[in-house]
């Protein structure tokens, strides 16, 4: 059964009333996502500094924002892309996870506010997310980052793009990736499961929803097959960073995700999978107000902090 906490954070969400995503417009849809987050129990764990910064890139300007924790480095730096859908979202609505893991982490956490469907399509947020991962490794020292220690991560598509960022890192050889963190990740367009049939109409996110995604996120739907929107589709997954894959018993996510930590297992990568049962879609951002959240974002805090520092303490 779903976690009573979240039905609590559920039925607040339904008195609110506001529309289904795919019933309104983009701008709508957007004002309702970063409002919807604004309600959430802030965790209060300060940073040392938040500083907002604009990358140039061949294909415009791409905000970031760089969370640094007490000390004085050099830190290890987390590359984090928000979720939305390729569609929705932005840097606030991901900023308390972000401010949280910094701190727990002992980390930098960069933020990127990449490209934005339908005003730029396939391959847009890809061509962003690598490009400021890159510039993460050739800029660390500007701000007391370490390049030899960086991780990708993100939720939903976030984790999509953490994924396809490792991926095409690997067929380029740089930059180099040290770990990727998928939380609750897409890696498969028009994949039908057992827990898309079982979730897909019921919590946070829905099949319809999915849908509207990818009418706004691709150009043709020949393109829900290429392997940089759909990672699972990859025929040769040796050699990636070692990974967590976290999901949630009520997502309708769940399955890919977890087909996908099997995959890197089986093709040799390091990798942990952990299902958070009576948790829905998204619950990362309850994590004020559910215990079981809380619980996930601290546990994900503790391997990070293993990946980053076990070396640093073996050499």
């Amino acid at each position: 059964m779903v976690d009573p906490q979240v039905e609590e954070v559920l039925s607040r969400q339904a008195t609110a009333g506001t529309d289904s995503t795919e019933t309104t417009s983009v701008a709508e849809s957007r004002r309702m996502f970063s409002e919807s987050r604004t309600t959430f129990k802030e965790i209060v764990k300060e940073v040392s500094s938040v500083t907002d910064v604009v990358l140039d890139s061949p294909d415009g300007k791409i905000p970031i924002r760089i969370y640094t924790p007490e000390g004085t480095g050099s830190f290890p730096v987390l590359v984090f892309f928000h979720g939305g859908g390729f569609v929705l979202g932005d840097l606030n609505t991901t900023h308390n996870i972000c401010k949280y893991l910094a701190n727990g982490a002992d980390c930098i956490v960069v933020s990127v506010d990449y490209r934005l469907a339908p005003e730029h399509k396939f391959p847009a947020a890809v061509e962003d997310a690598y490009f400021a991962t890159q510039w993460v490794e050739e800029n660390a020292h500007t701000f007391m980052g370490d390049p030899s220690r960086i991780a990708v991560g993100g939720e939903s598509a976030g984790g999509n793009l953490a994924a396809v960022v490792s991926i095409i890192a690997r067929e380029k050889k740089t930059p180099t990736l040290q770990y990727q963190l998928l939380i609750y990740p897409c890696v498969q367009f028009g994949m039908e499961t057992k827990s898309m049939i079982e979730c897909g109409e019921k919590y946070n996110l829905t099949v319809s929803e999915m849908k509207w995604f990818g009418d706004h996120y691709f150009s043709d739907k020949s393109q829900m097959t290429n392997v940089f929107a759909s990672p699972l589709l990859v025929e040769n997954l040796e050699g990636l960073p070692p990974a967590l894959v976290i999901t949630a018993e009520f997502d309708p996510l769940r399955d890919e995700g977890e087909e996908y930590a099997d995959r890197l297992a089986s093709s040799g990568v390091p990798v942990r999978k952990k299902c958070y049962p009576g948790m829905v879609h998204s619950f990362f951002n309850y994590s004020g107000e559910v215990d079981q959240s809380k619980i996930a974002l601290d546990e994900t805090i503790m391997e990070l902090r293993n990946v980053f520092y076990s070396s640093v303490m073996k050499s």
